[in-house]
């Protein structure tokens, strides 16, 4: 999956596999439509539910799941759960229209990547396709201040971050690309990275979405 994934940012002929769980039949459509117009992006295949989500993996190795929650037999939830213990390279974008912090918090749990509601548009949508495979976590606005709130009372931990590191942290949290957080700080995208590889070794996490979750859980970052 790390080859595939270096391909893709090498060459503009891979297509990245996009594999939709979503109940509402003309939804469903609609988005298979629209994701397949996007530029190297494929649409492999979709389902109205995950009662065979371990099967449908294997078939077709997907880069990218886009998850609803709500649907009959086997809800998202248990999908994303399955998805990440058969392959926890596959990227799971949570397309939901709950925004409670029951369901925020068990998908995240299970391994989401990215939590999206429906109301988002389709070019914010396109974008967090892409970019969740660059290690971004795109969430919805309101969400990711509902996650801070709920762990206001944990002590707040700094990790010895810098004040650039923190704010390129809350930018993440709050779900900024890595290309609008460069132009939000003035500086370039080779900077931007090399500024989340030194929080990822001082949060002693691998990648952005253990880097946001360990923020929220330990309040790093400042609530909005």
């Amino acid at each position: 999956m790390q080859q595939t994934k270096a391909l893709y940012n090498l060459r503009r002929d891979y297509m990245l596999k996009l594999l939709i769980y979503e109940d509402k039949d003309i939804l469903r459509e609609s988005l298979c439509l629209m994701l397949n117009g996007m530029e190297d992006v494929e649409v492999v295949a979709s389902f109205a539910n995950c009662n065979t989500v371990e099967q449908d993996i294997s078939q077709f190795k997907p880069d990218v799941v886009l998850m609803d929650i709500d649907m009959p037999g086997k809800n998202g939830i248990y999908g994303v759960e399955k998805i990440k213990e058969n392959d926890a390279e596959i990227n799971v974008i949570m397309h939901t229209v709950f925004d409670d912090d029951d369901k925020i918090f068990r998908s995240l749990e299970a391994g989401a990547d990215g939590y999206l509601l429906k109301t988002t548009t389709p070019d914010k949508l396109c974008e967090a396709i892409k970019d969740v495979t660059l290690g971004c976590a795109p969430v919805s606005p309101g969400v990711a201040k509902k996650v801070l709130q709920a762990f206001h009372q944990r002590p707040r931990q700094e990790f010895d971050l810098s004040a650039r590191e923190k704010q390129i942290l809350q930018l993440l949290v709050d779900g900024l690309t890595y290309k609008r957080i460069a132009s939000e700080c003035f500086i370039s995208m080779d900077t931007v990275r090399t500024h989340l590889k030194n929080i990822y070794t001082k949060l002693q996490v691998c990648g952005g979405k253990e880097a946001i979750a360990k923020a929220l859980k330990y309040r790093i970052v400042k609530d909005n």
